[in-house]
């Protein structure tokens, strides 16, 4: 298929003297749309966390990713004498935390990623083993989305950012996505938005934005990336579907394997849980809600002890090309050497959930206990 660069010049041009315009403002912006009492926010299977971190009295538990504190809010409801670390990167979410902590003594807000866990932690004196749960709620908040200034949302438009929180002085001189979408090879660029975003036209977007960029110049808002990547599809590919039958727009896959990329979401996954067993009391509960195959895979694996980098899915005629290999004793103790027991069964919210929270369609819950 050929690439119509030439059909979304106009569009783009007309964008482009808005990009300017939002960058000058998106700080004037994130501080009028932080008031901690603005968010309306659904928390997704809300009674199935509550029941998996299995909440005690007088519990030390950690909500990984704050957000706007539905599920914080309810496991103060469920204990009264619990105390929540409430951890989240995202500045707009920390001031929520702030704000509800001086009315809640319980709530206790720490700004940071889940690689800075542990530095806080030490800070706070908090030991090893002595956290009754932790709840991983993963992905872009609704807040996120919400906020066209951010770079998340595909129905608003704003600079093509995507950082967590563009504020800090450790991710302020991180890539945004309009630094990768604008520097990467058409290669590398398909390699992120086919291993990130599980998308199959991969390559055909890459080129195509590739082609944009040399032809128009830098793509800098979320809009003009998404006329972009439309043009990527015949017109007969465009009406894609989600699990509600709903019209999903073609380029969701694209800005998610954006998302992930900027934010190395999946390496702090992987640091956040390796952080969780070290904090969790042996029998503490560890909850983690995925909304994407990449995310679900590594809880799964880490929950099962799986080797990060095996592949998946093996093969019959894999598994029978590795029958004969001898493994040392250490190599043995390794693979015995269970830290989690998990629960098989993956909880999914009901169709009565999804319809209320469209936003829940594609949630998986997983929980496990420390051993």
């Amino acid at each position: 298929m050929g690439v119509q660069v030439k059909d979304v010049i106009y569009t783009l041009k007309n964008s482009y003297r808005l990009a300017s315009t939002f960058a000058k403002r998106t700080m004037e912006k994130r501080t009028s749309c932080c008031h901690p009492h603005q968010y309306q926010h659904n928390p997704v299977l809300v009674n199935e966390v509550i029941k998996g971190l299995h909440i005690k009295h007088a519990g030390v538990y950690v909500d990984m990713t704050f957000g706007a504190g539905g599920h914080t809010k309810q496991i103060l409801q469920t204990s009264m004498s619990s105390l929540v670390y409430c951890l989240d990167r995202d500045p707009t979410a920390h001031q929520v935390a702030l704000s509800l902590s001086r009315t809640d003594p319980r709530v206790v807000p720490l700004l940071g990623k889940f690689s800075d866990l542990s530095a806080l932690f030490t800070k706070l004196d908090v030991s090893g083993s002595s956290v009754d749960g932790f709840l991983f709620d993963l992905g872009a908040s609704s807040m996120q989305f919400d906020e066209g200034n951010r770079g998340f949302s595909l129905s608003k438009d704003g600079p093509l950012d995507m950082r967590m929180n563009s504020d800090s002085p450790q991710e302020s001189s991180s890539p945004t996505a309009a630094e990768i979408v604008n520097s990467l090879s058409a290669d590398d660029l398909a390699k992120v938005i086919r291993r990130y975003g599980d998308e199959k036209m991969a390559k055909q977007i890459a080129d195509t934005i590739v082609e944009t960029r040399f032809s128009i110049g830098r793509i800098q808002t979320t809009k003009q990336l998404a006329d972009v990547i439309s043009k990527a599809f015949d017109s007969s590919d465009v009406h894609r579907k989600d699990k509600l039958m709903r019209h999903s727009h073609v380029a969701t896959k694209t800005f998610q394997a954006l998302r992930i990329f900027v934010n190395n979401e999946l390496n702090e996954l992987y640091n956040g849980l390796q952080t969780a067993h070290h904090y969790l009391k042996p029998r503490g509960r560890c909850v983690a809600i995925s909304f994407h195959s990449l995310e679900d895979r590594i809880v799964k694996r880490h929950f099962n002890g799986t080797d990060m980098d095996a592949k998946f899915n093996v093969g019959l005629n894999d598994h029978t090309r590795n029958s004969g290999k001898v493994y040392s004793k250490s190599e043995l103790d390794k693979f015995l050497e269970k830290k989690w027991v998990t629960w098989e069964k993956i909880v999914e919210p009901s169709d009565e959930e999804i319809k209320t929270n469209p936003r829940a369609r594609s949630a998986k819950l997983r929980t496990a206990e420390k051993l």
